[in-house]
């Protein structure tokens, strides 16, 4: 039995629906990344990029891409996938911690909070703090409000998968992931939430001036996003 987050995403997961629906979800999300970075010469963090399928994209947009996963599996085909590429590094979460202080352009955790305590997400902040350039900045998105259920994360795939393609693919996909450890996973350890409130007190506890973006990075509008200068 899966008994962590972490176990469960490093192994072949449910929650892509199709190979399309994969490849959509990563295009979309390196180009919204891409069009976040400051500048040509940038130092960026990918904190939690799972399995970053388009990175070399925002490797294009930067000087140097920083990918971080906590699945060891996952680090090992992002290796592999970008050997070529001498702009692209591959991290685990504890080698956050010892990166150089202000070295870093822009921090990018998408889907993430979710998944940490609090606690855990209170750690990551101190390092992404420490780690970013004065000026520089953090986007947190994917943050799932309290309210926000599993009916409205369906109804959002149902409509991301209407207009690229995958519709067919998504009604029995969702299916699936009600019969597989995912949603018993999700409601055994359950998945951390806040409120705009709630994150914006977390951002400036963790020493930064935040601020909820209009839009969500992804696919699911209902959930949030926020960008914080260190």
């Amino acid at each position: 039995m899966v008994s962590s987050w972490r176990e469960f995403w490093d192994r072949d997961t449910p929650i892509y629906v199709s190979a399309r629906h994969k490849a959509r979800h990563y295009a979309g999300l390196a180009d919204e990344i891409a069009a976040l970075v400051p500048h040509p010469g940038a130092v960026v963090l990918d904190h939690g990029c799972g399995e970053a399928l388009f990175a070399d994209r925002v490797a294009e947009a930067c000087g140097r891409l920083l990918l971080c996963d906590a699945s060891p599996r996952r680090r090992d085909a992002l290796a592999r996938r970008f050997a070529g590429s001498p702009t692209i590094a591959v991290l685990a979460p504890e080698d956050v911690a010892t990166l150089p202080a202000a070295s870093l352009d822009l921090v990018v955790a998408n889907s993430l909070a979710q998944y940490l305590t609090d606690a855990e997400l209170a750690v990551c902040l101190r390092d992404w703090r420490r780690a970013l350039r004065p000026g520089g900045r953090l986007v947190l998105a994917d943050v799932i409000p309290p309210q926000l259920g599993a009916v409205a994360d369906a109804t959002a795939l149902l409509a991301f998968a209407r207009r690229e393609g995958f519709l067919a693919a998504a009604l029995l996909g969702l299916a699936r992931t009600l019969l597989s450890d995912y949603r018993s996973l999700r409601r055994r350890l359950g998945l951390t939430r806040y409120d705009e409130t709630a994150m914006l007190a977390r951002l400036h506890e963790a020493g930064f001036t935040a601020e909820r973006m209009p839009r969500n990075l992804g696919h699911n509008q209902g959930r949030m996003a926020f960008t914080a200068r260190a």
